[in-house]
């Protein structure tokens, strides 16, 4: 009735698998792992192995390129000695030594036949080095070796001559008890050789000269009241600007006050560098700036007063800047924190423009002179032949910016002696003038680039006819010239006096007549930072025309440098007429009644020019030092047979030949 009952399901069993392999031990299973990997790999579709094999090789490529910056990194930070060593260069001699004649110095030809050097691309533009606070144990010992042995010969001199020269042009004898104790603490700190003295004291200023230190103590007393021991002085709003944070105006103009006699000026000025001026700060400095004004400015100060208190904080500053050198190519960064060691490229670019890396030259060599340490002069010297040697110049002509990381010129085929290469060309001379005129390859250089300018760069405005220096960008020309290409007259004027073809003088007269009617053609009687020349025959236009973003005035010296070297050659003296002009017009449009002087942003309107409110350091630097000497009836003050400017016109002596 009722169906049988059902089987019992069968019992679940559990089942071992046990694999036993003869003469193998067990190994964790890593080559069964292995074939599962594999198994796995080859189930993917061939998209996924491709994405994977793409992002593995990535990985690859950035743990390479990571690796190779960290190297760079550890070998600029470990200051090896053989390193330093290899990089040190021997400092020319700057008066004939007695024991035997030196050789002449290394030329650029051994470079011109090496390899360019394979370098690779970095990662951010940011480098870490050893704080300059913080020198390396081994790195000391080197500056300290190079001071003994410079101590050494200058004491060998010494015993071969009684007198010394001092900074002042005083002889004095070497045993006489009333040494100044300044002079005793030098003797650390002696120059190898002594270069031809530069100052002089000079005659009473005549009534022009008094022009000039009425407007200076005029812009100093707003720079005092206002802005004393800060970067620049706003006069208008009766404040200051920092840009450094190191008292860039009171440096800049401490070789003025000497130079114009103001020593009640110069006393408080050197006693808040002496209290105040401390290097040790968090603060990124531009190198081409600073050098030429902070370094130059100390330089050539100690020059003129022989105070070493100067000396030894241009030490100080320049082992501070040494940091922006520590590239793969030797082309400096842009900029540098001088007190904790960082440097590296603007923000937007790992670009340095071609007249920074170029004009810190005359500085960095005289700082090897006076200190014996030689690594400030090979690393500039580095820069200077690895310049030489770059392909991409057009008959002399440089482009504007060059690479840190490759060394390379970048933005190729534009070509200006404008802002961002103008100094280049400048030092060039400068520096075979500075070096005694021994380093045939700096002024072959400079002869080239002057024929690169007449045959690419050179044209006549209309209706007068004025010669002017214009851009060239891919092949096409611009009419256009900055105010900063006025430095080139004096330049010019500057080689024919030292020596150069008597066609340079015809080219410096005619581009200084050209920078005299850039002002001249003003309602203010002051230059625009940019003109453009009318080329072609027009009755309603004059030669210079003006575009309104270009018109303003920043109290810039190009012009009256120029005068200064031109009236010094020729000693004609309507280039004096013409800087006394430029001066008058400077006291009439930018003179600020409460103390200082403003640059202006419209030249061509004489009522209304619109104060900026800003003075900048440069122009009780370099403006009213240049009008001061080119009044001046004396022309052996500063000598250019003694003396040679920096580009912030800091005198620097020239080195007497062997």
């Amino acid at each position: 009735m009722y169906p049988p009952p059902a089987p019992p399901p069968a019992p679940h069993r559990d089942f071992i698998s046990v694999t036993l392999s003869l003469g193998e031990s067990y190994d964790n299973s890593k080559s069964r792992r292995r074939r599962s990997c594999w198994r796995k790999w080859k189930q993917l579709s061939r998209l996924q192995r491709n994405v994977i094999l793409f992002v593995v090789g990535f990985l690859i490529l950035c743990g390479l390129l990571y690796s190779l910056q960290t190297a760079d990194q550890w070998k600029a930070l470990s200051g090896r000695p053989a390193e330093v060593e290899k990089m040190k260069l021997e400092v020319l001699p700057v008066l004939p030594a007695p024991q035997k004649e030196r050789a002449e110095p290394e030329g650029f030809a051994d470079i011109l036949s090496q390899k360019r050097q394979r370098h690779f691309r970095r990662g951010p533009p940011h480098l870490q080095i050893r704080p300059p606070n913080t020198v390396s144990k081994d790195g000391m010992q080197d500056d300290a070796k190079e001071r003994e042995a410079a101590l050494g010969k200058a004491q060998q001199e010494e015993n071969t001559q009684r007198t010394v020269i001092s900074w002042r042009g005083a002889v004095i004898e070497p045993e006489q008890a009333t040494e100044l104790p300044y002079k005793r603490a030098e003797a650390s700190i002696k120059p190898l050789f002594l270069a031809s003295k530069i100052w002089k004291e000079p005659a009473p200023p005549n009534e022009r000269q008094k022009g000039v230190i009425e407007a200076f103590l005029h812009a100093w007393k707003g720079y005092q009241k206002f802005a004393w021991g800060h970067d620049e002085l706003k006069p208008v709003s009766k404040t200051f600007s920092e840009w450094f944070g190191l008292g860039l105006t009171l440096i800049d103009a401490l070789d003025t006050m000497w130079i114009l006699g103001l020593k009640q000026e110069f006393k408080q000025a050197r006693k808040w560098v002496a209290e105040n001026l401390d290097f040790q700060k968090n603060v990124d400095v531009n190198l081409f700036e600073s050098t030429i004004r902070i370094l130059g400015g100390l330089l050539s100060t100690y020059h003129l007063s022989g105070d070493s208190l100067f000396l030894t904080k241009a030490e100080d500053f320049g082992k501070r800047l040494m940091p922006a050198f520590t590239t793969p190519s030797k082309i400096p960064y842009s900029d540098v924190n001088i007190g904790t060691g960082f440097a590296h490229s603007p923000q937007w670019t790992s670009d340095s423009t071609v007249a920074e890396v170029t004009s810190i030259q005359l500085e960095f060599r005289e700082l090897s002179r006076l200190t014996g340490i030689k690594k400030f002069q090979e690393a500039v010297e580095e820069v200077t032949k690895h310049i030489h040697s770059l392909s991409g110049k057009k008959d002399g002509l440089v482009p504007m910016f060059i690479n840190t990381n490759s060394g390379l010129f970048t933005h190729p085929g534009v070509f200006t002696l404008g802002a961002r290469a103008d100094s280049y060309y400048e030092y060039l001379l400068k520096q075979w003038i500075q070096g005694g005129k021994k380093e045939t390859q700096l002024l072959e250089d400079y002869v080239k680039a002057i024929e690169g300018i007449k045959a690419h760069l050179l044209r006549q405005s209309q209706p007068r006819k004025l010669t002017f220096v214009g851009e060239l960008a891919h092949g096409r020309f611009s009419a256009k010239m900055d105010h900063l290409v006025c430095f080139l007259p004096g330049t010019l004027a500057l080689g024919v006096h030292h020596g150069l073809p008597a066609d340079h003088m015809d080219l410096a007269r005619a581009l200084m007549e050209t920078c005299y009617q850039m002002n001249q053609q003003m309602e203010t009687g002051l230059s625009p930072e940019i003109a453009h020349f009318n080329m072609y025959p027009r009755a309603d236009h004059k030669d210079v025309e003006v575009k309104p973003a270009d018109r303003h005035n920043l109290l810039r010296p190009e012009t009256v440098e120029s005068l200064f070297y031109l009236y010094r050659v020729t000693r004609d003296r309507k280039y004096q007429d013409w800087g006394w002009e430029i001066l008058q017009s400077f006291n009439k449009y930018t003179r600020v009644p409460s103390g200082g002087y403003s640059s202006i942003n419209n030249v061509q309107n004489s009522h209304k020019p619109e104060p900026r409110d800003k003075m900048e350091s440069f122009f009780v630097g370099e403006t009213l030092k240049y009008l001061y000497l080119l009044f001046s009836d004396d022309l052996e003050l500063l000598s250019l047979d003694s003396c040679v400017f920096n580009t912030e016109a800091h005198p620097l002596p020239i080195w007497a030949p062997v």
